[in-house]
């Protein structure tokens, strides 16, 4: 758990570092050019607002209902921004990278224990992203079918 504290510290201290880094990351990514056309200054507030409420539900024993609560907001925003969905999907994709690429460059896992903490830590990350996919993805598909040319 010692990994895991560190981990949620990294993320909820450094929020607004992690969220200029992937800002620039998701604006010249092949894989995002949605977010070509978006300015870095409106970026940071979103990615930081996600890395405050992630680092909240870190430690939830069931952190499922939060996440479907702030993520259901997130995917029903960028949706009326006209985001596709598998630049949105891929876009948190480069969230999850960017805790990681933050975390190897603060040396934060140093030890064998701490290696297998941040195994741990890994692994609960991964759950949290994968809960984050599967609501992204279901409220995508709900507002999709609100549309009027599906009516």
């Amino acid at each position: 758990m010692l990994s895991s504290l560190k981990l949620l510290d990294l993320i909820a201290n450094n929020a607004e570092v992690m969220a200029r880094q992937w800002a620039k990351d998701v604006t010249k990514n092949a894989k995002t050019p949605f977010y070509q056309y978006i300015n870095e200054e409106y970026l940071i507030p979103q990615a930081a607002d996600f890395y405050q409420k992630l680092s909240a539900v870190y430690t939830l024993q069931d952190p499922y209902p939060a996440i479907k609560g702030f993520m259901s907001k997130f995917a029903e925003k960028r949706f009326k921004e006209g985001v596709p969905l598998h630049e949105t999907l891929y876009a948190v994709i480069l969230m999850r990278r960017h805790i990681w690429l933050y975390a190897e460059f603060q040396a934060i896992f140093i030890s064998i224990v701490e290696q297998r903490q941040a195994l741990d830590s890994q692994t609960r990350t991964i759950l949290i992203f994968d809960y984050i996919t599967y609501v992204v993805t279901e409220k995508y598909i709900s507002l999709m079918g609100e549309t009027p040319a599906k009516k």
